[in-house]
C-alpha cells in the first residue's frame, strides 16, 4: 500500500489500463470486504486517474504480443511490461513476475521481498 500511496502523493508512479482492470477484478470480488461500485468510482478518481497514463492502443497490443512471443510471458504480464516500457519506467513492481529480471532499461522488482 505504501508504494501506491507514495505514487499518488508524488505523481511519479504510472498505472496502465490493464493493471486497473486486474485491481478491480480482485477488489470487487476477493477483498475480505469487497469494494462496492461507489467505492470503486471514488478510488478511480482519487488514486488511479492521476496515475493512469498508459491506455490501450494498437501499438501497446503489438508490443505486448512481441514480448509475449520473445520472452514466453503470460499475456497479462506482457501487457504490464509493454505499458511500463511505453511509460519509460525504470521499475515495474510485481509479485507475479520474476524479480530482478530486466527488459531493456526496465527492471522487475517484487515489492514484498
Amino acid at each position: 500500500m505504501s508504494l501506491i500511496r507514495e505514487a499518488a502523493e508524488t505523481r511519479k508512479g504510472v498505472v496502465s489500463y490493464q493493471i486497473v482492470h486486474e485491481f478491480f477484478n480482485v477488489a470487487l470480488r476477493r477483498f475480505s470486504k469487497p469494494m462496492n461500485a461507489a467505492e470503486g468510482d471514488h478510488y478511480t478518481s482519487t488514486v488511479f486517474r492521476p496515475l493512469w497514463t498508459v491506455h490501450s492502443s494498437e501499438v501497446l497490443l503489438r508490443n505486448a504480443l512481441r514480448l509475449c512471443g520473445e520472452h514466453h510471458l503470460a499475456w497479462y504480464d506482457s501487457l504490464a511490461i509493454a505499458a511500463a516500457i511505453e511509460a519509460q519506467c525504470d521499475v515495474l513492481y510485481s509479485e507475479d513476475l520474476q524479480p530482478s529480471r530486466n527488459f531493456g532499461n526496465l527492471q522487475i522488482l517484487n515489492p514484498f521481498r
